[in-house]
């Protein structure tokens, strides 16, 4: 029989619909896609992006040169833009900003490899580095609010027809939504628990083992009890932080081997399939007087990967329902035993 599930976070509900359970080797997400573009994010071709603001490099080597490990480059078509001001206003009952922030191209390596599944965990590190870097940067600017990392991989999961890593990074004058709700459900949690309400999930979740995919000595990867998407995968820190760019090395190392560790396994099991990768942290804290009083406690960054192998339609638009057609349980298990991963 389908169940109703309640994420504990923000209160969604979905339909783990049983009775059209689906394993792996249901889903077919090899489509025909365009043909790939010339590629403009390779090691020579820096001459064919705008410069870039910032670059893991060798030493010595010089600034929109080779010799660079990871670059990050304004977008050539940026959905907001760093010039300007905000000048708040509104349209009768309407409410309208200038489309300030930034929007950048993190080219996750000099080599033409798409899948992040397919680079070293030393070539992860340095790309999460990369995050932390531009986190830091962009805090220093007063208009931003938020700023967002993610990745589309494949051309269902919204990829242009470029096929070489690389994240996107937008930094915006307001909250997400989709943020807002998370950091409301999980104060909401804090101010009657008194406690985190993503700690507590690790903790039932590694003493249950149900939806365990992987864990390591830093990080906890598991399929979300209320999953949205079949093969969805959360990835959490173990020390309770809400600030991805308050990470230290160590960290960041053992989060590129969780990285790792989970992109293989889908690829293997899913036959490489089209997926986006979110980043949420903690927002900018401005000086707005109570607002941000337990962020520190309550809030809890982390990492959502979602495998593209259903279609959203149009009930789950009409109510916000999402319908999974894979229990989280079954497909956790599919991804943790993977040999060889």
């Amino acid at each position: 029989m389908p169940e109703l599930r309640k994420d504990p976070i923000i209160g969604r509900w979905v339909i783990i619909s049983t009775e059209r359970a689906k394993r792996p080797k249901d889903f077919k997400t090899r489509i025909k896609e365009p043909p790939e573009r010339d590629c403009p994010f390779c090691e020579g071709k820096e001459d064919c992006t705008p410069p870039e603001i910032f670059a893991i490099r060798d030493n010595n080597s010089e600034k929109n040169k080779p010799g660079w490990k990871v670059r990050v480059v304004p977008s050539i078509a940026p959905l907001l833009r760093i010039e300007g001001d905000l000048d708040p206003r509104g349209r009768g009952l309407y409410d309208i900003l200038n489309g300030v922030g930034a929007h950048e191209v993190i080219i996750e390596t000099p080599q033409h490899i798409y899948n992040i599944a397919d680079l070293e965990p030393e070539q992860i590190f340095l790309i999460l580095t990369a995050y932390k870097e531009r986190l830091v940067d962009l805090e220093n600017d007063p208009r931003l609010r938020y700023v967002l990392i993610y990745k589309n991989y494949g051309y269902l999961a919204g990829a242009g027809k470029i096929k070489h890593a690389r994240s996107n990074l937008i930094a915006s004058p307001i909250i997400p939504k989709r943020v807002k709700e998370e950091l409301v459900g999980a104060r909401r949690y804090f101010e009657y628990h008194d406690r985190c309400i993503f700690c507590d999930m690790i903790r039932q979740e590694s003493e249950q083992k149900k939806r365990l995919v992987y864990e390591n000595e830093g990080f906890f990867c598991f399929c979300p009890f209320a999953s949205r998407f079949p093969f969805e995968v959360w990835v959490l820190p173990k020390n309770h932080s809400c600030d991805f760019q308050k990470c230290n090395e160590e960290e960041l190392k053992l989060c590129a081997q969780a990285i790792k560790e989970v992109f293989l396994r889908l690829k293997i099991s899913l036959n490489d399939p089209p997926y986006n990768f979110v980043l949420h942290t903690a927002p900018y804290r401005r000086k707005r007087p109570g607002y941000w009083r337990t962020i520190l406690h309550d809030y809890h960054w982390h990492i959502e990967i979602t495998p593209r192998l259903t279609r959203v339609a149009g009930f789950e638009w009409g109510t916000g329902f999402y319908i999974c057609p894979t229990p989280p349980e079954e497909a956790a298990k599919v991804l943790r035993e993977i040999e060889n991963a």
